[in-house]
């Protein structure tokens, strides 16, 4: 299987992405939902590129190593987010999964080839 060297980062973006579904469900069940609202606009921008980029790898798309450092950015953005919020559990647990996606992310995207 071609795609088997991405295998590790498949398996962080989909991780991630679940995380980032699960977080935003919990910040809409929050008792002051409006103080969530960064953090769920950017929990849902996370689960759709780390889906993708996950799909991407699968196939073994030629656009798959460029969205590894895209899907890296946002979840950084989406780690730092969730930071601020480190006293509930879910944004904490979402924070951790973007920090291993980006990683996992950044050391297989290698220099970018269009």
């Amino acid at each position: 299987m071609s795609n088997e060297k991405f295998q590790t980062c498949i398996e962080a973006c989909l991780a991630c992405a679940v995380e980032c579904e699960q977080c935003a469900t919990a910040c809409l069940n929050e008792q002051d939902v409006s103080k969530m609202a960064k953090c769920i606009l950017i929990d849902r921008d996370c689960a759709d590129i780390c889906f993708t980029t996950a799909k991407l790898l699968a196939r073994d798309s030629q656009h798959g190593q460029h969205l590894m450092a895209e899907c890296a950015e946002v979840c950084e953005a989406c780690a730092a987010e969730c930071d601020k919020h480190a006293h509930m559990e879910h944004c904490k647990v979402c924070a951790e999964a973007c920090r291993a996606c980006a990683e996992e992310c950044r050391s297989m995207a290698g220099p970018v080839k269009m």
